[in-house]
């Protein structure tokens, strides 16, 4: 008989023994001879205090098993139970018992940098530094992790934090988190603990904006704005050497290639769009509706815009602060 006939079974693949505090976990159920083609629904306990974080689990396919995976949190340290679980089948239903976890406290004393983040791994995709007011800095980063707990970060020594955009697929997490330092500080080194390794392992982020372009957003990896510089000048080089050939040959095909050169620059590079900003509109942090204010714009202001994203612009205001602007804050013609 083909494995596709046989009836299927389930299991646990994959059950932690003990998890940290705060820490998001997987829980694995194995479906051996389930056919791919027809997935079932996974019903947890209602009545159970803990629950996966998303009930879409996120599937491998291996032959003829197939692995379902769900995400849960822990809370406080001490015993967890997770709920039972039923799976229905067009023709049959199986039930898999709850499980207890054991939640102990992370061991972070010898390392006072720790931010509270648990993850697989972590990525710091871009940074962003500008002053806050006259002696403070403020720091927003973006990071993708996995199996991670954004929720639960701190900066140690940070003035004032908050987190944004926190985007969950399956064991993807993406967030914006941002903080206030004092401005002597020159750089922040965040520590995560890394669950695979079983080791705290740092990022650091240089918080000097006056060492930093002003642009924005700026990628930690500093090949990319390297990148972007052997462009711009290799652009100009190019459209200097069209127009010295044709200078030099009177031939047209220089020119044509001249003046694509010449487009393509000032395509890259024209001037920002003006944007006239009406007084006390409020300057965020983050381009949100919900993301906190940085400032209010103290008079009507005109400058130029660094970015958009949705209906916000990014500015830069004045003495190194930079925020976003709603659309709904412009003046009206």
């Amino acid at each position: 008989m083909s494995w596709h006939l046989m009836a299927a079974t389930y299991g646990y693949s994959y059950l932690p023994k003990s998890v940290y505090t705060t820490q998001v976990f997987p829980v694995t159920i194995q479906a051996v001879n389930q056919r791919a083609d027809t997935p079932p629904a996974f019903r947890f306990a209602s009545d159970a205090s803990l629950r996966p974080l998303g009930t879409i689990p996120a599937t491998v396919i291996n032959g003829s098993d197939v692995f379902y995976t769900f995400y849960f949190q822990a809370s406080k340290a001490g015993m967890i139970r997770l709920p039972s679980l039923k799976i229905l089948e067009a023709n049959a239903t199986h039930s898999l018992p709850g499980h207890a976890v054991l939640v102990e406290d992370l061991d972070a004393a010898a390392h006072p940098d720790f931010c509270g983040l648990i993850a697989a791994d972590c990525t710091l995709e871009a940074s962003q530094v500008s002053t806050f007011d006259t002696d403070k800095t403020l720091v927003t980063i973006r990071l993708r992790a996995h199996g991670a707990n954004p929720e639960a970060m701190t900066v140690p020594g940070a003035i004032e934090s908050g987190l944004e955009q926190v985007r969950r697929q399956g064991p993807i997490v993406t967030a914006e988190y941002y903080f206030v330092i004092p401005s002597r500080q020159k750089s922040v080194t965040l520590s995560y603990y890394n669950t695979l390794q079983h080791r705290f392992v740092p990022l650091t982020i240089a918080t000097d904006y006056r060492n930093r372009p002003v642009a924005a957003q700026v990628e930690l990896n500093p090949k990319a704005s390297l990148i972007e510089k052997l462009k711009r000048y290799g652009s100009i080089t190019l459209a200097l050497f069209f127009g010295l050939m044709f200078l030099w040959q009177k031939d047209r095909f220089y020119f044509v290639l001249l003046m694509i050169v010449v487009v393509l620059i000032y395509g890259a590079y024209k001037p920002k769009d003006r944007l006239c900003i009406r007084e006390g509109s409020p300057l965020y942090i983050l381009p949100t509706h919900n993301s906190r204010i940085s400032t209010r714009i103290d008079r009507e202001l005109t400058t130029s815009s660094l970015a958009k994203h949705g209906d916000y612009d990014k500015i830069n205001y004045h003495n190194g602060i930079i925020g976003w602007i709603h659309h709904d804050d412009l003046c009206q013609d």
